[in-house]
Order: structure tokens, then C-alpha cells, then sequence
């Protein structure tokens, strides 16, 4: 029988001989490979972490002993020895498990997240908690190694430092190697350093040294560092030293001889500890250990070749974005474009082949990227920051603070606008219209299609302040492009089509499905005008105003939340202009936290698609009729 199958919670896991821990890591990968290979998701990483996931498991009382996955997206073999191995088939897919660690799944799950750096700052709580309610479990956090690039993960790691607290960190390493050689020796090493004798023998000796008058700290802070000479670790150690760390490694995350004993050690040492393991990403599958960029969060892939199955041949709108920037940027060397760790998902790995000295990658560091552009602008460049949606809400009070109020020509191309699809809850799109729109000086728009998105890509670069363009994820609709890109009037919408009975007012990739709507509501003999606003922020107030006296009522279409967004910013408009007889129905996400699922699938859920703009029409037509009868003389 399967060795995992035997395995339904941790404490299965405890009665496994360890000599037979590689062939179930084996059956693991096996496992997570084919079902990755159908619904796509973090292949590379969770197939490098698998022997750390084990041997946590097998060493600790969880879950009393709590384990944080910075961003949850390494937690797949954390899944399958957790209780969840019989849903493993539904990861990512509607109603299925999460991509991401969730509290709501298993209480094995210690805290949600599904961006970088948040894990160390969370892990530390549980550890004061613990503290103040008297506890004793253990709480270890595991965090990438581009974890440390974030802010957050610096900040935490200092406080823990301070407080001093029992804690420990892993830094699980997938980005350096570690020779055969290098591996047995640091193993050895660390496993006499964390050994009970050593760490007596370690801290009897400091508190001899601190006792010799005058000279006694200098001759200890020597001590410590000809112990770091020792293991040949000067360089990495020293940092996590001076934040206030007793640093452990690197070992050999995949060999158990190496791993298990040091990992026990290291759970008895008191105060912070961080633990440095070295994994290979992609471990088990050829293809992702050669290319564990793209399958570090892959789509679907042919399993054999490793190839992904391209679903339409149409560009994302995050290749039009990048290649009109490209295109803008031969013709002006003052743009220069930044990404926080996203170089492929944004796209701007083309723009790197044609610019490799203007385009800078500052990790997983949000913040800083917008601040950076902000210095940028002031020194008379045109810097251009590539980001999703969900990450730039980590910037907010630097696009408010640091590039609005000094109006300053930052440029923000927010991809993956609206609904993502399997990468769930933290991942949607759902907040930027309303986060930016409300922020002086802040012009945001979106386009209908990837032809008008080239030509609001030369609006923000030809606008002396800040701009923000939001597209969606995938492929573009495949509509004729206009030979150059022309830059827009700021703030002024179209009327795609005329109607007097209902205005569809839409923006973004719901003018698409807006269309299709008042199409269908000719058929039954509604004219329905069709909106394109273009602008979120200035709103085309006089076109709107214009329109309201046209119609009998107004439907917004959004693919963002309704609260404080676009529908709420022609609410706004209409009140502005006294128009507050004319009924509006506002089309949007509602006030909670989108789960995953398919794009279309969410769409139709939620009244985005074409036949859910033409219902609320239509039944908002049909109450406007009832009521003017009611109120009939008579």
C-alpha cells in the first residue's frame, strides 16, 4: 500500500520508520505533478520543499505547534499530510481547496496569506500570544529566500531579534547550490552546534568571557566570529547575527540524515533561531529544475514535454501593455519601467531583452518601487511601474504620500485588474478602482480593448502626473490595432451607441459585454445607449449628465467592487447634477471576498457577463413600468 494513503494527519506521519521518508517525498511529488499538470499553479517551489514539510511534520506537535508558510504558496505537501490528500484534485478549481495556506480549510493552517513577507510578522504574533496566554508550543515560520527582499520580512525579523523570544525561522534557500562535500561538512558542523553539550558548553563559555573586566565583550563577539569561521559562513550568518539570530546552516534541505537531526536540535535551542536550508526548485521533474521561473506559477502544461497548453494564440493585454511601451521607449530615453519580483508575470522580461539598464526589479518590495519611481520623476524621468492590483495595495501610502501630492508623472500599468481566476481571494483585482480613484491628482482608466489600452499607454506617458491604467488577465478580444498609439483627452468618454430607454455605462472589460447587452435588448425592443467611460478618474461628467437626460434609467458595469468604485462615482455625478430621478442600478462585486474559480465562471456568477447586464436591465426597466402605473391618476 502507498505510503501516503496511509498518511491522514500528522501523527501517521510519526509512525513511519524515517529511512522510508524518500519514497514517500517520492509519492508525493508524484502526486502533485499530474494534478499541477491540469489546473497549473506553484509546481517548482512546492516540489523543492517536500523534505522540509516531512521532517516539520515529523518533529513537531502540530497542529499545537504552529508552522507559517510565508505566502502559503509552497503548503502543497503540507496539504496532502494535513488530511486533504483526497481533495487534493480540486486545488485551485471552484469550490476546491485553495492554492494558498487558509485557516478555514484546516486547522492546520496556522494564517491566511498569499503575499510575500508576511509570514515572519504573523509567526512572531503567534509567539507573543503564546507567551502572554502562558503556552508552551513551539511556532516556526518558513519563508523563501525572496521573501528576505520584502521589507516586512527585515522588519519582523528585527523585532524578534529584540524581543528574544523562542522562535524559529527557516529560510528555505532555492535560489543558491551546495556541493556534496560543502552539504556533509556544514551538516556535521550544524550538528554539533546545535547539539545539547555544544549549546551548554556555548553559553557557559560567553558568560565566562563577558566576566574578564574590560576586555571581556570584545573577546566574546571574537569568539563568536571564529565559530562562524568555523563553519565558513561568515557572509550570511553575520546578518542574521546582528538582527539578533543564532544562524544555523546551510544544510542539505533534501537529505534526511542532514535535515532531521539538525532540525531537532535547532527546536530545542532557546531564543530566536534561524535555520538556513538549501532546496532545488523543481526537485523530481527536469523540466521545472530548468525552468523554475515559468513553473514557479505555471497555467496547464504538458506533462511529458513540460510545455504549456496554450489556450488562444490572441497576446495577454499584458504583451500589448509592455510592447507599446517598448515601442515608446525607443522613441524617448527618459522611460525607464520597474516590477516588484513580477519581471514575466507583468511582461516586462521583453522589455529587459530591448533595455537591460532600464528596467529594475526590486523584489518583493512594493513600497520602494513606488518611492523609487517617485525620485525617478522628480530628476525629470518617466518611470513606468508594472504591478498586479493586489500588490500595489501593499503601496497605497506611497502612491498617496510620494507620487500624488506632489503630482509627479509616475506612470502605475496595474495588470490583472478585476477577476484572476484559480489564484483566488488575496489575488482578485477587486479594489484599485476605489483605492485610486479618491486620491487627488490620480488620472485612472481602462481600456475596452488592446487596441484602446496602446493608446491610453501613450496618454499616462505623455501626462505631466500621475496616471494608472488597469487591464485584466488574459488574452486580448483580437480587434484591428491602429498603426501608432495616440494619446487620449483626459477624461472624456464615448458613446458607443445611441438608445433613449437605458444607458449601460461600462468601463474596462465589461464595455465588451455591455454591447452584447444592449444588443439582445433591441431584440425585445429596448433601446439601450452604451457608454464607454474610459476614465474611472476624471469621470466625462458632461457626457454622463447628457445621457442621463435621455434615458429612463442607467445601468454601471464594473469588473471591481460596487463600494466607493465607478458605479459609485456616476452615483456621484448624477447627484452633482441634481438627476437623482433617474434610477441606477450599480453592477459590480459585492462586499466580501471573491473565491476562486474560472474567469467566466465568476463573471456569470456575479452579473458581469452580457446575459447579466441584459436581466438587470430588463428588470429595471420592468420596475420603472410597474411603478409609473401605480402612480397613474386613476
Amino acid at each position: 500500500m502507498s505510503l501516503l494513503k496511509r498518511i491522514e494527519s500528522p501523527s501517521d506521519l510519526k509512525k513511519l520508520p524515517p529511512d522510508q521518508f524518500p519514497i514517500l517525498c517520492q509519492e508525493i511529488r508524484d502526486l502533485i505533478l499530474p494534478i499541477l499538470s491540469n489546473v497549473g499553479g506553484h509546481l517548482a517551489s512546492n516540489l523543492g520543499v517536500v523534505e522540509l514539510t516531512v521532517a516539520l511534520h515529523y518533529l513537531l506537535d502540530t497542529p499545537k505547534d504552529k508552522i507559517v508558510w510565508d505566502t502559503g504558496n509552497q503548503a502543497y505537501a503540507h496539504k496532502l499530510l494535513t488530511g486533504r490528500r483526497e481533495q487534493f484534485h480540486t486545488l485551485r478549481q471552484f469550490g476546491g481547496l485553495s492554492g494558498f495556506c487558509k485557516r478555514e480549510e484546516s486547522v492546520y493552517d496556522a494564517f491566511n496569506a498569499g503575499h510575500a513577507g508576511t509570514g515572519v510578522s504573523a509567526a512572531l504574533g503567534m509567539v507573543e500570544a503564546r507567551e502572554q496566554l502562558g503556552h508552551s508550543n513551539k511556532v516556526v515560520c518558513v519563508v523563501g529566500d525572496g521573501a528576505l527582499t520584502s521589507g516586512m520580512t527585515l522588519e519582523g525579523l528585527q523585532h524578534a531579534g529584540g524581543l528574544h523570544k523562542d522562535f524559529v525561522v527557516i529560510l528555505n534557500d532555492n535560489q543558491m547550490s551546495i556541493s556534496r562535500n560543502v552539504g556533509a561538512i556544514s551538516a556535521y558542523l550544524n550538528r554539533t552546534f546545535t547539539g545539547e553539550f555544544y549549546t551548554r558548553l556555548r553559553e557557559e563559555t560567553s558568560q565566562l568571557l563577558t566576566t574578564i573586566p574590560q576586555i571581556g565583550e570584545n573577546v566574546k563577539r571574537i569568539a563568536m566570529r571564529a565559530e562562524e569561521l568555523a563553519k565558513g559562513l561568515i557572509l550570511p550568518g553575520l546578518l542574521f547575527e546582528e538582527l539578533g539570530f543564532r544562524y544555523v546552516g546551510p544544510i542539505d534541505g533534501h537529505n534526511f540524515e542532514h535535515l532531521l537531526p539538525t532540525l531537532d536540535n535547532v527546536l530545542k535551542l532557546k531564543g530566536p533561531i534561524l535555520l538556513h536550508v538549501i532546496t532545488k526548485k523543481g526537485l523530481g521533474y527536469e523540466p521545472a529544475m530548468k525552468n523554475p521561473v515559468w513553473f514557479h506559477a505555471c497555467s496547464p502544461f504538458d506533462r511529458e514535454t513540460g510545455k504549456p497548453i496554450k489556450k488562444s494564440n490572441r497576446p495577454s493585454y499584458s504583451a500589448v501593455a509592455v510592447d507599446t511601451l517598448i515601442n515608446l521607449a525607443k522613441q524617448d530615453n527618459r522611460i525607464v519601467a520597474i516590477t516588484a519580483a513580477m519581471c514575466e508575470g507583468t511582461g516586462l522580461s521583453s522589455f529587459e531583452k530591448h533595455f537591460p539598464d532600464r528596467v529594475y526589479d526590486v523584489g518583493i518590495a512594493e513600497q520602494h518601487a513606488v518611492t523609487f519611481a517617485a525620485g525617478l520623476a522628480t530628476q525629470g524621468m518617466r518611470p513606468v511601474i508594472c504591478m498586479y492590483s493586489t500588490f500595489l495595495q501593499r503601496a497605497y501610502d506611497q502612491v498617496v504620500h510620494d507620487v500624488a501630492t506632489q503630482d509627479l508623472p509616475v506612470t502605475l500599468c496595474i495588470d490583472r485588474g478585476g477577476l484572476v481566476a484559480e489564484d483566488g481571494t488575496t489575488h482578485h483585482g477587486a479594489f484599485d478602482f476605489s483605492y485610486l480613484r479618491h486620491v487627488p491628482n490620480m488620472v485612472v482608466m481602462a481600456p475596452k480593448d488592446e487596441n484602446e489600452l496602446q493608446h491610453m499607454m501613450k496618454t499616462c506617458l505623455t501626462y505631466e502626473g500621475p496616471t494608472a491604467v488597469r487591464y485584466p488577465r488574459g488574452a486580448t478580444l483580437g480587434v484591428e490595432m491602429d498603426q501608432e498609439p495616440k494619446a487620449l483627452p483626459i477624461g472624456q468618454g464615448e458613446i458607443l451607441k445611441d438608445g433613449y430607454d437605458v444607458a449601460l455605462v461600462a468601463v474596462g472589460v465589461t464595455v465588451r459585454q455591455a454591447r452584447e447587452a444592449a444588443d439582445r435588448l433591441a431584440q425585445e425592443g429596448i433601446s439601450a445607449a452604451v457608454v464607454n467611460a474610459r476614465f474611472i478618474k476624471p469621470l466625462d461628467t458632461d457626457l454622463i449628465q447628457k445621457v442621463a437626460k435621455q434615458v429612463k434609467c442607467i445601468v454601471t458595469v464594473e469588473e471591481g467592487c460596487r463600494m466607493g468604485g465607478f458605479g459609485s462615482a456616476v452615483l456621484e455625478c448624477l447627484s452633482e447634477a441634481d438627476l437623482w430621478h433617474v434610477p441606477t442600478k450599480v453592477l459590480g462585486l459585492p462586499d466580501w471576498y471573491i473565491e476562486q474559480g474560472p474567469q467566466e465562471l465568476l463573471r456569470e456568477k456575479y452579473g458581469l457577463t452580457a446575459d447579466g447586464i441584459y436581466h438587470e436591465a430588463k428588470a429595471l426597466m420592468e420596475r420603472i413600468s410597474l411603478h409609473s402605473m401605480i402612480n397613474q391618476p386613476g
